[in-house]
């Protein structure tokens, strides 16, 4: 059963537009704990990956059903790139297979895929195929899928800060919109609705900082890989059995 047809207390949704995609909460996930699945298990660290790599398909198919109109995954952050230099080859190598597998796969269920992070250190194959795939899905309105790569959230609010050097003054809405423009974002910012990390820690790991700053959190101690569209759908029942009140008086008290 989806919950889509829960209602939200209140909503604090910036895109506000027509479409089925715009319409739905926003969900940002980290996806933690694919090498310590494999490890678990006698593996490389590198099975985990393309274990999770295959959850992902799963999830995006659940989203909309689940009331979904925007996903972010961070599949991998700025500091990954300490990681050891064949574990980084290999996700590189993942994550170019992925979008290759999984466009028409998106074109066919009207999702669209944006990459959001740096670019400058990407390889040359892997940057190819994010133009191909973003260019493939441009017309998809039923989820707006983005796939956060290189990405830091405190790097693109310091790249924010520079853009905006010299203006007299700064709105929260300058800021987020110059940070989308950092980040390769076209679409208008929007906060997130509800953040789920996997894995069974509880930090925020440097992800979506200023779009989180009302998120509703959720962590789970069920690894990544064995992350399924029912789990999913429990965090999203969670979410809309909680009152947003975003600073303000709970509405009961108020009245």
């Amino acid at each position: 059963m989806s919950h889509s047809s829960h209602s939200v207390k209140r909503s604090h949704v910036h895109a506000t537009h027509g479409t089925a995609a715009e319409k739905g909460i926003h969900v940002a996930i980290i996806m933690d704990g694919n090498g310590r699945w494999a490890t678990a298990r006698g593996r490389p660290r590198t099975a985990g990956h393309i274990a999770g790599a295959r959850v992902v398909r799963k999830i995006v198919e659940a989203a909309p059903d689940c009331g979904i109109g925007m996903l972010t995954l961070y599949a991998f952050s700025a500091d990954n790139w300490a990681r050891p230099s064949r574990e980084v080859a290999l996700l590189m190598r993942l994550f170019r297979r992925y979008l290759v597998a999984e466009t028409d796969r998106c074109v066919t269920n009207d999702v669209r895929m944006r990459i959001i992070g740096r670019r400058d250190r990407i390889p040359g194959e892997l940057l190819r195929a994010i133009q191909a795939a973003e260019e493939a899905t441009k017309y998809g309105k039923k989820l707006d899928l983005r796939i956060a790569v290189d990405y830091s959230a405190r790097d693109a609010v310091t790249r924010a800060v520079k853009k905006l050097r010299g203006h007299e003054s700064v709105t929260r809405e300058d800021v987020a919109r110059a940070m989308c423009d950092v980040d390769h974002w076209t679409g208008d910012p929007r906060d997130v609705d509800l953040l789920i990390r996997t894995g069974g820690e509880q930090r925020l790991s440097d992800f979506l900082l200023w779009e989180c700053a009302y998120a509703e959190l959720y962590f789970t101690d069920r690894r990544w890989p064995d992350f399924s569209p029912a789990d999913l759908e429990q965090a999203v029942h969670q979410f809309h059995s909680r009152e947003r009140r975003f600073g303000a008086v709970p509405e009961a008290a108020a009245g």
